[in-house]
């Protein structure tokens, strides 16, 4: 009898340790740990993104004349389709600029659009507008059909999201994704940025607040945020789904056949 209370005591304490080494540090599962009442000064360096080829843009023209306005409102791409933040899909019409960089205006034909601000594009319009006597005071505006990032990994929902109103933080891009589980690895978020040709890999720590001052709190246009999983996911994957269900059974196997012994 005192044998088999052995074993079923040192079973016991098996299952503790198993289920202890699964506990989680909570420290790193905070964002910001440890951050204390302050203030950040705002990080607006550069927040206009440089538009790129394949971008998608909402050109408008109004003037004086509505009339003769009216001509330069038709957009060289109709139905192409785009996902909203809210996952639906919804139907866009604009000027898709091509892989030369030029889109395709009404009476100008082709304008250079990649590497100009929206404002610098607006400016460009606006002059040549003036300059072939076409309209009197054109005002243009321009927005972004496909300002979009992506959100994949360890968060609710993996998503690609675009962004109406063009300016997105990371915290808020996270949060559009239904924020980051239980299992992701909040101190080395890795953020992909397209520049000019060039991709850029960047790591970012969310439990410090150097995000505040950093020049990625920001996203840009078609920026990608992976969300590693933690080393206790990848390790409790490899192991406890293939060995935990055997180890459990073994013992309660083990536990049962003491049993009938000492019966």
């Amino acid at each position: 009898m005192i044998d088999y209370k052995k074993r079923v005591q040192l079973s016991l304490h098996v299952l503790f340790l198993l289920l202890l080494a699964s506990c989680v540090n909570t420290g790193k599962a905070v964002y910001f740990n440890g951050v204390k009442d302050t203030e950040f000064a705002g990080n607006a360096e550069n927040l206009e993104p440089v538009i790129q080829e394949n971008d998608l843009l909402s050109i408008a023209v109004t003037s004086l004349n509505p009339e003769a306005s009216q001509l330069f409102n038709v957009s060289n791409v109709s139905a192409t389709q785009t996902s909203s933040v809210s996952g639906s899909t919804v139907q866009a019409s604009g000027y898709l600029v091509d892989q030369d960089g030029y889109i395709q205006f009404p009476f100008l034909g082709n304008i250079k659009a990649a590497g100009l601000t929206k404002k610098e594009l607006q400016k460009t319009i606006t002059a040549e507008l003036i300059r072939q006597k076409l309209l009197l005071d054109p005002i243009i505006s321009i927005r972004y059909l496909n300002y979009r990032v992506s959100v994949l990994g360890e968060v609710a929902r993996p998503s690609v999201l675009t962004i109406p109103n063009e300016k997105v933080t990371l915290l808020e891009a996270l949060g559009l994704a239904g924020d980051l589980t239980i299992h992701a690895k909040r101190d080395n978020v890795l953020l992909i940025r397209e520049e000019e040709g060039k991709k850029k890999i960047m790591r970012i720590d969310l439990t410090s607040d150097e995000l505040f001052t950093s020049p990625n709190y920001y996203l840009k246009p078609n920026d990608i945020v992976y969300v590693e999983p933690s080393k206790a996911k990848v390790a409790g994957a490899g192991w406890a789904n293939q060995w935990l269900p055997t180890v459990f059974s073994a013992l309660s196997l083990g536990v049962i056949a003491l049993d009938r012994l000492v019966r």
